[in-house]
């Protein structure tokens, strides 16, 4: 929901001019089934309460008031940007992160094309069940994330990951969630076969197989591939844009 709002904000990936409206986004997200109606107006309240967006206060039209990234919203943007064109730089030795810094007008300008295409991208939202589980369950994403950051050496031929021990609670406390909901999550991707315990439950070491592993290996590939893309076609073939009003925000935030 991020990528879609941020997308109409800076290039109007709805086809209309750029800009976030309440409705505009709710009929973007439900058209592209990212969330229900009231998971969307839920977003852009939790977003409002915690300063990654704001009104803008000129609107004569209470119901069609726009609304704006904040400095803190564009900031994580531009981070997530770099992390990114710096794992790129890493596999091909390009100099991706040094045009990045000096243009920081490029996350405006990048952003709605790459949006859009993660959007439009089956393997990017869908590249398999469990993968699915985890994303469509509260917190599911950053628990998956968690998990596969704990994979040590890899043995691609191995049918089992095993990734040591690990602690529900610590989990709950990292992530602000419920052991209750922590341990339905992993009930469900157990009985799918996609992860389990060595031995005891809780008292051994945990394991993910390698089908999950696969499924978030080429979500990964699928959206580093997006990205690389549209730099490419972006930067590659482009001279020096002049920074627009729009995206003097992301400058001044970097």
């Amino acid at each position: 929901m991020a990528q879609a709002g941020l997308g109409l904000h800076y290039g109007g990936i709805d086809g209309e001019p750029p800009g976030f409206y309440a409705r505009r986004f709710v009929d973007y997200v439900l058209k592209h089934e990212i969330a229900s109606h009231n998971t969307a107006l839920s977003f852009i309240q939790e977003m409002l309460a915690y300063r990654y967006m704001r009104h803008l206060p000129d609107s004569p039209d209470k119901r069609l008031r726009p609304i704006e990234p904040t400095e803190a919203a564009v900031e994580q943007l531009a981070k997530w940007f770099y992390i990114h064109l710096m794992v790129l730089d890493s596999l091909d030795g390009s100099q991706r992160i040094a045009t990045f810094v000096e243009r920081p007008e490029l996350v405006a300008v990048l952003q709605p094309t790459v949006a859009s295409r993660i959007i439009a991208s089956d393997r990017v939202r869908h590249p398999g069940e469990t993968f699915d589980l985890f994303t469509w369950a509260n917190s599911g994403g950053v628990i998956m994330d968690y998990l596969i950051s704990r994979i040590g050496t890899m043995d691609p031929t191995a049918a089992r990951m095993d990734i040591g021990p690990i602690s529900f609670s610590e989990i709950c406390e990292r992530f602000l969630i419920s052991r209750t909901h922590v341990k339905r999550l992993m009930s469900k991707a157990s009985a799918m076969g996609s992860v389990g315990w060595v031995g005891s439950p809780g008292k051994s070491h945990f394991w993910l197989s390698r089908g999950f592993i696969q499924e978030y290996w080429d979500y990964q590939a699928e959206k580093f591939a997006i990205i690389g893309n549209v730099w490419e076609e972006t930067v590659g073939a482009q001279p020096e844009p002049a920074p627009t009003e729009q995206q003097r925000l992301t400058s001044a935030a970097l």
